[in-house]
């Protein structure tokens, strides 16, 4: 039993760990960010396919009413990663990663909408302090600063990234977490189909072990993982374990793209943070 817990518990820090370079990766390739997110799903659709062959994992979607929340979940992660890429374009990856990381506080605030329970008071404390640490990270309030644009994106990706998450819980425990994540790539690579004609790919010969790395390390293993770890781990728990994941990001950041974070970064990033931890315990104690 113990060595089970702490095998889960390894899948689920090596996620978010994977999943924190997307970050990095984000910033680092020279391409528009509708053009990343197509070719990171196209790449992470091949290597989820092959690998749910491999495992002999089931395909079968089990009735015509997933279809719908299947779908909205393919739309809401593409969503999610393009406006997530603009985020870290805009600003750097200390601000994007840390913006997307309200959406645990965003979850609290649309359980109630989603699965018809009781609105606790407590989450308009928590939305205070995440709204407190916003401003600290961007002061200066002009939409026409770049790092102001990269905190509205984050929080947009956020915001989809959170309802995507009250989506799939339902289905994590009567479908494969790979098989889940493959068909959100199809579904993303089906619809981005347009941008390879009306956006510029011109750098792609040069950002593809770049983009091969964002599909297979991030995408492929990342999130198929992270999925994999709501079976065991109950969505508050999750919260917290993975909200070392900015922390990951911008240690990754200043590795390779020597970012060195400022003092609003910190107090700011460290409220935002404070309201994940409190959130997943209070919502775990309840």
């Amino acid at each position: 039993m113990q060595n089970n817990h702490i095998k889960n518990l390894s899948g689920i820090i090596l996620a978010t760990l994977f999943i924190s370079t997307s970050g990095v990766l984000g910033k680092y390739i020279a391409m528009p960010s509708e053009v990343i997110v197509w070719f990171r799903s196209v790449f992470a659709m091949v290597i989820l396919y092959v690998f749910c062959r491999f495992k002999k994992i089931d395909l079968t979607i089990q009735s015509r009413r997933h279809l719908f929340p299947f779908l909205m979940g393919g739309i809401l992660m593409g969503a999610h990663w393009i406006t997530y890429f603009y985020a870290l374009k805009l600003s750097n990856v200390a601000i994007g990663m840390l913006s997307l990381y309200t959406f645990p506080v965003m979850i609290a605030f649309l359980e109630p909408l989603f699965l018809k329970i009781k609105f606790n008071p407590i989450h308009i404390v928590l939305g205070l302090l995440v709204l407190l640490g916003l401003y600290i990270l961007a002061p200066d309030f002009d939409i026409k600063n770049t790092q102001v644009q990269g905190v509205l994106f984050g929080l947009l990706s956020a915001l989809s990234y959170a309802i995507r998450i009250l989506i799939l819980k339902q289905y994590v425990q009567q479908y494969n977490g790979v098989m889940l994540m493959f068909y959100q790539t199809v579904i993303i690579t089906v619809l981005l189909v347009p941008v390879l004609f009306f956006m510029d790919v011109s750098g792609f010969q040069e950002q593809l072990p770049y983009l091969l790395l964002l599909a297979l390390l991030t995408t492929a293993i990342g999130h198929s993982l992270m999925v994999h770890s709501l079976q065991f781990f109950t969505a508050s728990t999750a919260s917290i374990i993975s909200s070392v994941q900015p922390i990951f990001g911008i240690i990754l950041a200043f590795i390779f793209l020597k970012e060195v974070p400022t003092w609003n970064t910190f107090i700011g990033g460290s409220l935002i943070l404070a309201t994940v931890v409190i959130e997943s315990i209070r919502s775990r104690n309840r």
